[in-house]
């Protein structure tokens, strides 16, 4: 089960010659893709009850990945105390993740040309290495901080496959009607580990007093210190723990397809390229995407910094910052669940979620500008309008990620959601490169919020959407 298993043999189409789509071509018309029933593989729709452990390991996986990313965010002001860390340290420390995406392309390659295991071992021996160099026991607190950096930036180099891998892993182990499920499970499991980090760190570190570092006692420090630690153990053992399952057993592949699309032809690499960027309706929907995702999750990675100006406490900040996450994840599987039960409905599913993210976005940002809007400005609002926030927008994640491959297939998935997601990291980085600059001065962060999400539902009103791939395995396999 090592690299036997992603053989150049292994990659190549399962159905003869009469049965996929032409290389670089999809199917354009109900007669030709009937024409290829003659030609089909022996059980070929198969699935295997082994497809939920890989979809769970590789779930799991994403959960540590988003859990260990946003370690500091939540406890910024104690990891400040502890180890002395300056704003640019915080807003670097949440930028790593953003920054890991820069070789996305690499790991994309690595993907199509090796397979899945090769890709997943990797990717979670990194996360090992990340997490292993922050607990290093160094007294020297500049050491201790550039130790911490590289975890953080090794980690970010994970987030390339656990966040582009899920629509190319639920092709290939799941049948039509369970592949935005899948996709769903996969792809919010590392949001959820974000989220959890909201909930863990403020539980676990206590949060410092009023007095400034210089005077706060060095028993307090210190015991602010040893919690800190005592999570990054925590953490790094769960990362161990799932790279040893990982490597015990992660097939790259079922033996036989679940579909046809999982069967059939897909473009190289270099053309794939070509025909995502020449592709008008992909290049619209990818920025309905890439920007208020990249938009939300900047403010989500320093929520703590932004609420501290409205008097909200570190806890507080926590468990709001928790809530829009886990509610996000609950609505997405939800939402994904229904799409696979009534097919060609992701444009208005997206239209639905987009403008319900520009209403609650445009109540958190007049509800924090209350001394001119004169909104009241109770914790309850603050929960109500980030927790919506967060369900709406975290909720079209896998609903984007099956439209970015209905509509450019047969380019493979891993590619388009490596192509979107790249730059979503890309509005998330310059937002925070921004940040710390104008950390002192963060309503213009707030306000692009509703700004992005009321684009993105133009860009999707505009849309004319496809569905290739769906048309493909519902004609073919009947």
């Amino acid at each position: 089960m090592g690299s036997g298993w992603s053989s150049e043999e292994e990659r190549q189409p399962l159905l003869g010659p009469g049965l996929g789509p032409a290389p670089g071509t999809a199917w354009r018309s109900r007669e030709a893709a009937a024409a290829a029933l003659p030609a089909a593989t022996p059980g070929l729709g198969r699935v295997y009850g082994r497809r939920w452990l890989v979809l769970l390991l590789f779930s799991l996986l994403g959960f540590a990945q988003g859990l260990v990313w946003n370690t500091w965010g939540p406890i910024q002001n104690s990891a400040r105390q502890a180890y002395g860390f300056s704003s640019w340290d915080i807003a670097l420390l949440v930028l790593w993740g953003p920054i890991g995406f820069l070789p996305c392309f690499a790991f994309m390659w690595l993907l199509d040309k090796r397979g899945l295991r090769i890709t997943v071992l990797l990717t979670s021996f990194l996360m090992v290495l990340g997490a292993g160099l922050r607990c290093i026991p160094i007294s020297d607190l500049m050491l201790k901080r550039r130790l911490i950096h590289g975890g953080q930036m090794l980690n970010g180099l994970a987030g390339p496959t656990v966040m582009n891998a899920a629509p190319f892993l639920s092709t290939t182990w799941f049948s039509a009607d369970e592949r935005a499920t899948a996709t769903a499970i996969a792809s919010m499991l590392s949001y959820l580990g974000g989220a959890c980090a909201f909930l863990v760190g403020p539980l676990l570190v206590p949060a410092p007093n009023g007095t400034s570092p210089l005077l706060a006692s060095e028993n307090s420090r210190a015991n602010i210190k040893d919690r800190i630690e005592t999570v990054l153990y925590a953490e790094f053992g769960l990362v161990c723990l799932l790279f040893s399952a990982t490597l015990a057993y992660f097939p790259p592949r079922p033996p036989l397809p679940p579909s046809v699309a999982a069967a059939s032809q897909r473009l190289s690499y270099r053309r794939s390229f070509c025909r995502l960027l020449s592709n008008l309706r992909f290049l619209m929907i990818a920025l309905a995407y890439a920007i208020p995702l990249g938009v939300f999750a900047g403010w989500s990675g320093v929520l703590d910094l932004i609420l501290t100006p409205v008097h909200v406490s570190q806890v507080d900040a926590g468990w709001i910052g928790f809530w829009s996450i886990v509610g996000g994840c609950v609505v997405g599987i939800a939402m994904a669940r229904f799409a696979d039960f009534i097919r060609g409905m992701l444009k208005l599913i997206l239209l639905l979620l987009f403008s319900g993210a520009t209403l609650s976005s445009t109540w958190f940002t007049l509800t924090c500008l209350n001394s001119i809007t004169h909104l009241p400005l109770t914790t309850v609002t603050l929960y109500a309008s980030c927790i919506l926030l967060g369900v709406f927008l975290n909720s079209s994640i896998p609903i984007f990620f099956e439209l970015f491959v209905e509509t450019v297939y047969p380019v493979p998935e891993g590619i388009t959601c490596g192509v979107v997601t790249f730059l979503s990291n890309i509005f998330m980085g310059v937002l925070l490169f921004f940040l710390t600059f104008y950390h002192t001065e963060l309503s213009w962060f707030n306000w692009c919020l509703p700004g992005s999400c009321l684009l993105s539902l133009l860009l999707i009103l505009c849309f004319r959407e496809s569905y290739d791939r769906l048309y493909l395995d519902v004609v073919v396999s009947v």
